[in-house]
């Protein structure tokens, strides 16, 4: 069975990174989370979005939960790490409506102009 807790760690780490790139999410509606008893192979983390149907359900605003896969993403070096939740950090549009940024956007060749802006090759915008 699957395990979700609170993942302040990464919280920390997201909005040091946004912060860094100039990402302007609202980090009060994004929730960071780290599962353990995952059986994927190959995910290392996921970007979730309360549904339209549920906000207006609740009559709340979007959400957005980073979801890091322990058994995959904990034993990643840290740049893969930063690589990762910047490819979260990419999922989530600017609009912050409840969709999703597609992989056409959310892909490699971004992700790492991103990671190169992190570390201070390439300024930042």
């Amino acid at each position: 069975m699957i395990r979700y807790e609170h993942a302040p760690d990464i919280e920390t780490r997201i909005r040091a990174i946004a912060g860094r790139l100039g990402i302007r999410h609202d980090f009060s509606r994004v929730i960071c989370v780290r599962s353990r008893g995952s059986k994927s192979r190959r995910t290392l983390a996921r970007c979730h979005a309360l549904p339209r149907i549920m906000q207006a359900a609740l009559g709340t605003k979007a959400h957005y939960v980073i979801e890091v896969i322990s058994e995959n993403f904990d034993k990643l070096n840290e740049a893969e790490k930063a690589k990762t939740l910047i490819h979260e950090l990419l999922h989530i549009p600017k609009s912050f409506g409840g969709g999703f940024r597609h992989h056409s956007f959310v892909n490699r060749k971004n992700v790492e102009q991103m990671y190169k802006k992190l570390l201070g090759d390439v300024p930042c915008q």
